[in-house]
């Protein structure tokens, strides 16, 4: 058995030979998934699908599937309910010594967060 250079040596050669054959055929095997592909009629969403992955929205023209439009129906996303309080002004929780205000919502605030790390409890500038 020969010592460890040589065998660094070796795995180095072995990985570049590697790396030439993914590169040669890796033109040849996408050919032959498009092929593929195309005889069946699979298009990325479905793969994406497949994938557990989401698809992005995007503007697609519609291939030789020959999707029913049943199925069509079925992907098209349900229409979501808007917040009751999306952009609604809530009133300040926490009121700085500047006069700088918080709502207690979404992350606190720097100068709050500076005041608290400083050794003073969050609930002494409560409204």
């Amino acid at each position: 058995m020969g010592n460890l250079i040589e065998i660094q040596s070796q795995i180095e050669k072995l990985q570049k030979q590697a790396a030439e054959i993914k590169s040669r055929e890796f033109d040849k095997t996408v050919k032959q998934i498009l092929v593929m592909m195309e005889a069946y009629g699979i298009t990325l969403r479905d793969l994406q699908q497949a994938g557990g992955k989401t698809p992005r929205k995007t503007a697609s023209k519609k291939g030789k599937s020959g999707r029913p439009a049943a199925k069509k129906a079925l992907v098209q996303k349900r229409a979501r309910k808007p917040s009751a309080t999306k952009g609604a002004k809530l009133e300040p929780k926490y009121r700085g010594p500047k006069g700088e205000t918080w709502s207690g919502r979404g992350s606190m605030p720097r100068w709050l967060a500076e005041l608290v790390a400083g050794g003073k409890p969050r609930e002494s500038f409560a409204v």
